[in-house]
């Protein structure tokens, strides 16, 4: 998958995002407005202050007054608490569940709003998507006009939870894991259990929530971003998209050609990259990666004491995937115990290596010696980071997360159905890559799942849009990048080169990238030709 982490802004909120490997993938869309499903009213720019047609049974949705207020729910409730103090304002956008029949059920979209401080000279709104599929940004316009500098003053900065996504409608299928990205580990016993535990996903999903699943996906989002856009009273919208949201932000502009300003897609990936598979074509980069932070841990060995040498250190981890295949380990003590087998340490090692800072390096070094010290017979308590991140991948402690992440791929395109082929993919790649092989390949959900209602977007025609991508990028990789920028050839390609990092504007600390990113955003203008920055 794309695996590209939820872009989040507290060490706390990293943790969990990261497990959500923000798949981040683009498809994209047809020549004008792509065609909406048979009894969804298009929409005629120039007949209605935001572009809608008037007239249309839409239009109850697009003129909607929306009922700005608190974003603090509850006493408790922190982050709503912080954006309140921050000056951000909170309401619903209701949006039909079937863009199909808008005269039936609705569902509602949460939204956060920031306004612009400087009005004389106010550009516009953005609205931002942190990835996922799945991840939030209702929290995210403070910490988006910090990066954005001076500029973050001119805009209106727009945070939503895309549909039966955190404080939108929710969609919980009550699965006993929040995370369904597994490895099917070192033989067939591990991938027969990943069979098993797919196929029961999926009839869960499909007892709970069969009327919502078909339309849980991409497009509906991306149709919901023009009701937002439209309520908001603006004829286009700027649009700050990382991983995931690369794939949305492309689908919009083929879905709503003339309705977005600015565009930002950072981490992007390639259409043909998206589906169901989202990390087939990425085992050579996490291998790259992960190699890198070997070597960073070799160096630091006084302190986790994994291996003297980058060769040492990767033994460290042959040896530990060989002890979690005998039987799990054991992490953690009463009352909170967690067992890890095969299959669940190629996902942690995957999250842990998509970027290369000091401090997410000596974070997975302290996962790792904890699994070495399991494997050792010698369990040591995990730090809360690691303790949180098992029960988020282990438990069904956030099942609505996985669902929705899981929702949305499987909705969006179709799965192959077979699970001989996936073991068959499996087999061939597991000697040349033996520990992420069989992580790219397995299968999941989406192969016992009903299919999608319609065909994926694709892109038929260009769209201007800056495209950040770091060189290393283990999730995205910077080829689907590279592929999404010749597909619009009117969009730039901004490389920062030398990091094995996924997500750099305003993440990063990137300089060079940031300060280009900002000036686009200023200025509405691309550079004249594709730019390069150095780690």
């Amino acid at each position: 998958m794309r695996y590209a982490e939820k872009i989040t802004h507290s060490p706390a909120a990293r943790t969990t995002a990261a497990a959500l490997l923000a798949l981040a993938l683009g498809l994209t869309a047809s020549p004008a407005l792509a065609a909406p499903p048979t009894g969804v009213a298009t929409k005629t720019p120039g007949t209605h202050p935001t572009g809608t047609q008037t007239g249309g049974p839409l239009d109850r949705y697009y003129d909607q007054r929306l009922a700005w207020g608190s974003c603090r729910e509850s006493p408790d409730d922190t982050m709503g608490g912080d954006l309140d103090k921050a000056g951000v304002q909170c309401a619903d956008v209701t949006v039909p569940l079937d863009y199909a029949a808008p005269r039936g059920r609705t569902i509602t979209v949460a939204i956060s709003r920031l306004k612009a401080t400087d009005t004389r000279h106010r550009i516009g709104a953005i609205l931002l998507n942190n990835g996922g599929p799945g991840g939030t940004a209702l929290e995210s316009p403070p910490y988006t006009r910090e990066a954005m500098k001076e500029v973050g003053s001119r805009y209106d900065i727009i945070g939503f939870d895309p549909r039966f996504v955190g404080r939108s409608t929710p969609l919980d299928c009550g699965w006993p894991v929040s995370f369904t990205w597994f490895s099917a580990g070192v033989g067939r016993a591990g991938f027969d259990r990943q069979v098993a535990l797919s196929k029961g996903l999926a009839e869960k999903c499909r007892a709970t929530n069969a009327s919502v699943l078909p339309h849980v996906t991409t497009r509906n989002t991306a149709r919901d971003m023009d009701v937002i856009r439209g309520a908001l009273g603006e004829r286009r919208i700027s649009y700050l998209g990382y991983s995931y949201g690369t794939y949305l932000g492309t689908v919009y502009t083929q879905m709503f050609p003339g309705r977005y300003d600015r565009m930002v897609l950072d981490g992007a990936v390639a259409p043909g990259d998206y589906g169901p598979r989202l990390l087939k074509g990425t085992v050579g980069e996490n291998d790259r990666a992960l190699a890198a932070w070997a070597a960073w841990a070799a160096d630091h060995h006084a302190a986790y004491g994994l291996g003297r040498t980058r060769a040492a250190v990767l033994a460290t981890i042959d040896r530990v995937m060989a002890r979690a295949a005998r039987a799990p380990l054991t992490i953690g003590t009463a009352p909170e115990v967690f067992r890890v087998d095969d299959t669940h340490i190629p996902m942690f090692l995957f999250m842990g290596i998509a970027d290369d800072t000091d401090r997410a390096r000596a974070s997975l070094a302290e996962q790792v010696s904890v699994l070495a010290e399991a494997a050792n017979g010698r369990p040591a308590p995990p730090s809360p980071e690691f303790k949180e991140m098992l029960r988020f991948a282990l438990s069904g402690a956030d099942s609505p997360t996985g669902s929705a992440q899981m929702a949305i791929i499987c909705g969006d395109v179709p799965a192959q159905r077979d699970p001989e082929l996936y073991w068959r993919d499996i087999e061939r790649i597991r000697a040349a890559h033996p520990v992420f092989g069989p992580l790219t390949e397995n299968i999941g959900p989406c192969a016992f799942w009903n299919a999608p209602g319609e065909n994926p977007t694709r892109v038929r025609h260009d769209a201007p849009a800056l495209i950040v991508a770091a060189t290393g990028d283990p999730r995205t990789t910077y080829r689907s990048s590279v592929t999404l920028h010749d597909q619009l050839p009117s969009s730039r390609l901004l490389t920062l080169k030398g990091a094995n990092r996924h997500a750099v504007y305003g993440e990063y600390g990137n300089a060079c990238v940031d300060t280009k990113v900002n000036r686009y955003l200023a200025t509405g203008r691309l550079p004249g030709k594709d730019e390069v920055c150095v780690k």
